[in-house]
């Protein structure tokens, strides 16, 4: 019995140690919980096979064997296209979505791994031929080997019973990983890929009890009554003359002093009246309490002077997929180097990368949000998401329209973005039927192509809307995605020409040259606001869903022209929000800002009257410091970045050289910091997972 628990348990520590070092090297791994799991599970198949009679012992131990061996390999797979562990949720929700679209990509990272893959199906192919050869017979579990084999599980179990309690005690972050926020990329690289399938796993069974989900009707998008307050006194100001002098927005904004008198706007809190008593008592679970006192507790901003300066406007918001500052470039993108260098300029802004990367990417940018794990924009299909943007322009009678140049089906987008308020169409249908959802796609001239133009897109769709008298719309962009190469990426091979003479590898030109493309679009787009007699009255505004991550980081430093291992550049982006009457005198903003700031700071700037409690960002422009998190709890604030990845601190320094924050104010400050930064996971998962804006409703004061 010892030999073939010990086998089966040898052949989870190889695996382990395979994944691992493929995955992440050696650094920052601990196997103590992983030792005690192994030994579990080990025993467990060696008890059954025990018990078993027959044919039932070696089908047992096949499928043992060759169950973690195909998911050690797919999930070493998986890591290497997408920079996060597999998990069941997106098999059981974008399995067939993600095997359609993505194999190409598949094909590309296992053909990168492929050694390590070879090793490890190596031992189940070994230990395949030695049962079939040697015809072995385990001998049965009676007596005192059934007692030993309890005993092992029983250690087993209470081994990592303590490690967590210890690590509980001790505030580690493997403990805080599994059991409080389930970061699944960080335990299968500081515990292992078994401890994340087993924490997964407790959760998959959970999905699989809560699929209610499936039977989410499409909701119909129309002009309906909103529960958003009217509009009350808010300060209004014009767009930026150009008489007026460059400012730069820091956590304080600072102006120049006018000589002529100017009167003193009128400071109000952007902020709904809420019964809170109301509130408190619709709260019927300890998630509901925890959120009524929050938002009770929380300050409301204040507007500022760029409160409503666009009052009236269009929007026209895009997410760009896989979209990098490195991109712009005024000799290729030059529509992009106008958009990014005037309107306003934001210097310190960064794009984290979440579980579900795109999904997760538009989750945040669409609802101001952090994401819930994975899938939180599927999630929110049956909640009432009563504060995203296009609720907002409804309530002025204002129409909001969606486009993206891929598959309706994928993702479900066809049900989460009408839910968001829009009029959503995409270029195909996916797997939905024509019959049905033919209406809701608009022409392209190659929509099949990988990936599609998002010239074409605009080209398909802008007449849509361009006579309306006003009008929001929503783009995601499809053609910066991975992989990049002239062979397997369709709009990298359409603009090859334009970057043949650079001297940068396949993988950086055929980068830059679909982004080509995105810029293409841009250009067209604002040629037809100019020709409807629009431009002047539509701000632009796009931000990435995360770093082109499909490069290496030897490729990303590549295409950057330097290094980028200091604190969080990797992640550093741009964020365009540009109206045509900026562009002579740029706005530059030296704050700290990230995408869940992008929905508080459009209402802000479009006047709209809002509650900036409800979401886990702030409008930019308030005073209040600027603050972005990253999936793993880092986080980056006007004082400071945090890496947790090796706790690393890297104070900002003021004009003078001294650290924004005196060392004696440091500890306080960071503890702080670090609290904010649960409060706000915590606060964004709850309002999820509870369908919280119903109760935000149902406890508005009725003006």
């Amino acid at each position: 019995m010892l030999i073939l628990w010990g086998s089966l348990a040898g052949l989870l520590l190889y695996l382990e140690i395979v994944y691992h070092f493929s995955g992440f090297g050696w650094s920052g791994y601990f196997p103590g919980y992983t030792l005690c799991l192994i030994a579990v599970w080990a025993g467990i198949a060696a008890v059954f096979a025990g018990i078993l009679r027959g044919r039932l012992k070696k089908i047992i131990l096949y499928l043992f064997i060759w169950f973690f061996t195909i998911w050690a390999c797919v999930q070493l797979v998986y890591l290497r296209i997408f920079k996060q562990p597999l998990l069941w949720e997106a098999i059981i929700r974008g399995g067939g979505d993600a095997l359609t679209n993505y194999w190409r990509e598949a094909l590309t990272a296992i053909l990168g791994a492929l050694p390590f893959l070879v090793l490890m199906l190596l031992p189940a192919i070994v230990i395949g031929i030695v049962l079939h050869k040697k015809k072995w017979k385990f001998p049965n579990l009676r007596g005192k080997r059934l007692v030993c084999a309890g005993i092992l599980l029983v250690a087993g179990i209470l081994g990592e019973a303590a490690i967590m309690e210890i690590g509980r005690y001790l505030q580690q972050d493997y403990y805080e990983e599994y059991m409080e926020f389930f970061d699944p990329l960080g335990i299968a690289e500081n515990m292992g890929f078994l401890p994340m399938l087993q924490r997964d796993s407790l959760s998959g069974i959970l999905l699989l009890a809560e699929e209610e989900l499936e039977s989410v009707t499409v909701p119909v998008v129309e002009t309906v009554e909103t529960d958003i307050p009217e509009s009350g006194e808010a300060d209004e100001a014009d767009i930026p003359e150009s008489s007026e002098a460059v400012e730069t927005v820091g956590t304080v904004l600072e102006t120049e002093t006018v000589e002529e008198e100017v009167q003193e706007p009128v400071i109000t809190q952007h902020s709904f009246d809420i019964d809170f008593e109301t509130l408190h008592a619709l709260a019927d679970n300890e998630e509901k309490k925890w959120l009524a006192d929050y938002i009770e507790k929380e300050q409301p901003t204040d507007t500022n002077e760029y409160t409503g300066i666009f009052e009236g406007y269009n929007l026209i918001y895009l997410t760009a997929e896989g979209f990098s500052p490195y991109a712009v470039r005024e000799d290729l993108t030059p529509t992009l180097y106008r958009l990014a260098n005037s309107g306003f300029v934001f210097e310190n802004y960064y794009v984290p990368l979440w579980q579900t990367s795109t999904s997760d990417g538009e989750y945040i940018n669409c609802t101001g949000l952090i994401p819930d794990g994975q899938f939180s924009m599927r999630k929110s299909a049956s909640n009432d998401m009563a504060y995203s943007l296009p609720k907002f322009f409804e309530a002025e009678g204002v129409k909001s329209y969606a486009y993206h140049n891929n598959s309706l089906s994928y993702y479900d987008r066809y049900i989460t973005h009408p839910n968001l308020g829009y009029d959503f169409k995409c270029s195909k249908l996916g797997t939905l039927s024509e019959e049905e959802w033919g209406s809701w796609i608009f022409p392209m001239e190659n929509p099949n192509a990988w990936p599609s133009s998002d010239l074409e897109m605009m080209q398909g769709t802008a007449s849509e809307y361009l006579t309306n008298d006003r009008f929001h719309v929503y783009y995601l962009t499809v053609s910066g995605h991975m992989y990049y190469s002239f062979k397997g990426n369709a709009m990298s091979a359409k603009n090859r020409e334009a970057v043949e003479g650079l001297e940068l590898s396949e993988n950086a030109r055929a980068y830059l040259a679909c982004n080509i493309e995105l810029d293409k679009a841009l250009q067209y787009l604002l040629e037809q606001l100019e020709e409807a007699g629009q431009l002047e009255k539509t701000v632009i505004c796009m931000s990435a869903d995360h770093y082109p991550y499909a490069m290496s980081t030897e490729q990303y430093e590549e295409l950057a022209g330097k290094s980028l291992s200091d604190g969080m550049d990797m992640y550093r982006n741009t964020l365009i929000l540009w109206n045509v009457g900026m562009e002579e005198e740029p706005v530059y903003v030296e704050k700290v800002c990230g995408p869940m700031d992008i929905v508080p700071t459009l209402l802000n700037l479009f006047g709209f009257s809002y509650d900036s409690r409800m979401y886990a960002g702030r409008d930019i422009f308030s005073d209040e410091e600027g603050l972005v998190i990253f999936n793993d709890r880092s986080f980056v604030t006007d004082s400071v970045i945090y890496r947790k990845k090796g706790k690393e601190s890297i104070w900002i320094k003021d004009a003078n050289g001294n650290d924004m924050i005196a060392d004696d104010g440091k500890e306080a400050y960071f503890s702080e910091m670090q609290q904010e930064v649960r409060d706000r996971y915590q606060f964004s998962a709850y309002i999820l997972r509870e369908n919280y804006y119903q109760d935000i409703k149902q406890a508005l004061v009725q003006q």
